[in-house]
């Protein structure tokens, strides 16, 4: 399977049926297996994960989980019906998700009101966890699905945030980008410098998208 384009016109994806994703409020005990809430980003460590052996000997003990970490601005910007991201921490443009079917889509302007986010891809960084610290404090949805190849659409559970605090995910949680309930958010990003990347395109995969909330309260 070739990269995912993920900068793109709505309309170049078809009309699909909607798998409507429970929404979580993010509290210690419900993002626990996920990854971690996060008061303070200047004190909280990214997980690093070590290179894997090759074969049967193994990695020596403090080596392979050197590399570090890259931050940035992950900015989140509605245009329209259609929302954008850019993380300038790994020099990404993305195509998020849209608010209402892709053929109809625009963005120039807002069609319909902003009740949900229409996501079409997930990835999963295998070299390292990802923080998504709010700049702004305001709320915020994140769709997550636990490690493992074999994700399907019921696996996956979005995650509400209010904005007081970061939201830190494992490596391997599967994830998108973060939807802001606002026209704009920005978001300190703090990942693995390696960057690996596993994607998914649940449109062409399971024929539908997640349908994510997106709500000022849960």
């Amino acid at each position: 399977m070739s990269s995912p384009n993920y900068m793109f016109d709505a309309s170049e994806k078809p009309s699909l049926p909607l798998h409507e994703v429970p929404l979580v409020v993010a509290t210690e005990e419900s993002v626990r297996g996920y990854g971690c809430l996060v008061d303070d980003p200047d004190t909280f460590e990214i997980e690093i994960t070590q290179w894997p052996a090759q074969g049967w000997r193994p990695v020596d003990t403090g080596t392979g989980d050197e590399g570090g970490f890259v931050e940035g601005t992950f900015r989140c910007d509605w245009k329209g019906d259609v929302l954008y991201g850019e993380n300038e921490a790994v020099n990404g443009e993305y195509v998020l998700g849209w608010s209402t079917d892709p053929q109809r889509a625009s963005a120039e302007a807002r069609t319909e009101p902003r009740t949900k986010v229409l996501l079409w891809h997930m990835n999963y960084h295998p070299d390292g966890g990802q923080l998504f610290f709010p700049l702004d404090q305001k709320p915020f949805v994140v769709p997550l699905a636990l490690p493992g190849d074999d994700l399907t659409p019921d696996k996956v559970v979005a995650f509400w945030c209010d904005g007081s605090k970061g939201l830190y995910i494992h490596a391997n949680i599967w994830h998108e980008g973060i939807f802001p309930v606002t026209d704009q958010q920005r978001f300190l990003d703090r990942q693995g410098a390696v960057h690996a990347r596993v994607s998914a395109d649940i449109g062409t995969e399971f024929g539908v998208y997640l349908s994510v909330p997106l709500r000022s309260t849960p």
